[in-house]
């Protein structure tokens, strides 16, 4: 039995943040079923491949990727049958989750108050940008939260690194902003934040048998993850700038270095780290200099250094000197390491229409329960049907359900 196996989650949520969320939940035994609209569905189904000419797999995996294992159910909620129908599947139900705007689900007439009288165990998680505006449920308002400028406005990834300082502190000192190439805010503020707030609030429904609701910022989540910078800045009252922080760069033991034939990356932070990169290159005079800034005489000196070597050559020196060096790999040959294979985070998946797709695999182990793919991605609306003469609605009731539009 997988260690979700007992949990059912419905995901109303598209694209990236919320779809994240429920995989981890999908991997590990948790019954997910995707509640798409009457029109195109989750939007990630007819995203395009990053390159024109791409083989239509390229699309398969891009849907795969956060959706493999899910079930799919397509409801009009502007429709009354249709949100009958979402009510029902609540009182069955241990989770919702859903990424749309503050009081997009309240409009609709099934926000969380609506969703707790089917329900008093729901567990409701909200995934936005800035995060929901006035009192919670039964809550009295936090000062802080009331009058949230930027409930209403829209979004991306970027915006939000932006705003909460992260990006502008992202880079070289003197250049621009640098980009990170995986989404950040989306995935470790949104996804994984949402992940374990379901699962705590899981835990405390445990003990008093009551849901809440799960207010996810990935404003808020992707700003913790500054938070010994922001400690610093909060007790000393410095700003800190591009370039400045010791784990970006400002630190000649602690930077990425061009090679003869690429770059590695040297993360020689503890002493006895510096010290063995030192004594392996025959430049104990180094050591003394591990924490000084890039542009110093000493900075210079290693870059000279790592050019002479190629990345193999470091490489090999890592494994004779224990000093945190590690050659930087292009995506494919990362997917191709030995590493990879060993922690098996490349899988295959069997998907009707296709020979198998591949994708990475589940980044969590766990000794007794493992979590695994749980298998193909759902076609859009494919367990309609299923899904709801499982709810009680006879063949003519369904009939009458897609018939209508409430359905599909």
């Amino acid at each position: 039995m997988s260690a979700l196996s007992d949990l059912k989650v419905l995901d109303l949520s598209r694209l990236l943040p919320g779809g994240f969320c429920s995989l981890l939940l999908a991997d590990f035994g948790a019954d997910v079923l995707k509640v798409e609209d009457t029109g195109l569905g989750d939007y990630v189904r007819w995203s395009p491949p990053y390159h024109e000419g791409a083989e239509d797999s390229a699309k398969s995996a891009l849907f795969l990727s956060l959706n493999r294992g899910k079930r799919s159910i397509r409801l009009n909620l502007k429709e009354e049958a249709g949100r009958e129908v979402l009510l029902r599947l609540v009182g069955e139900h241990d989770v919702l989750l859903e990424s749309f705007r503050p009081g997009v689900m309240e409009r609709l007439g099934v926000g969380y108050e609506r969703l707790r009288e089917e329900n008093p165990g729901l567990v409701y998680c909200a995934i936005t940008g800035y995060g929901q505006d006035g009192p919670g449920p039964k809550q009295p308002a936090r000062p802080a939260a009331q009058g949230n400028p930027y409930t209403a406005r829209s979004g991306h990834d970027m915006n939000y690194l932006g705003l909460n300082g992260l990006l502008g502190l992202s880079g070289e000192a003197g250049g621009p902003p640098v980009q990170a190439a995986g989404q950040i805010a989306d995935l470790g503020g949104g996804a994984l934040m949402a992940a374990f707030g379901i699962l705590a609030a899981l835990r405390e429904r445990d003990r008093s048998g009551e849901g809440q609701l799960v207010d996810v910022s990935m404003f808020d989540g992707s700003l913790a993850w500054l938070a010994m910078v922001a400690a610093r800045y909060l007790a000393e009252g410095q700003t800190p700038r591009r370039g400045d922080l010791e784990l970006a760069g400002s630190l000649i033991c602690y930077r990425p270095y061009a090679c003869e034939d690429g770059w590695v990356t040297l993360g020689a932070l503890e002493p006895k780290f510096w010290q063995a990169w030192c004594r392996g290159v025959g430049r104990e005079d180094l050591i003394e200099k591990q924490f000084e800034r890039p542009g110093s005489e000493a900075h210079a000196d290693v870059e000279a250094l790592f050019l002479e070597r190629t990345r193999d050559a470091w490489r090999e020196f890592a494994s004779q000197h224990d000093c945190c060096l590690e050659p930087v790999l292009d995506l494919d040959e990362a997917l191709d390491s030995e590493l990879v294979r060993a922690r098996e985070m490349v899988v295959q998946i069997d998907q009707p229409g296709t020979d198998g797709v591949r994708l990475l695999g589940v980044p969590v182990k766990l000794s007794r329960t493992p979590g695994a793919p749980a298998g193909p991605g759902p076609a859009l609306g494919e367990h309609t049907r299923e899904v709801l003469a499982g709810l009680g609605y006879s063949e003519d009731e369904v009939v009458a359900l897609l018939g209508s539009g409430a359905a599909a």
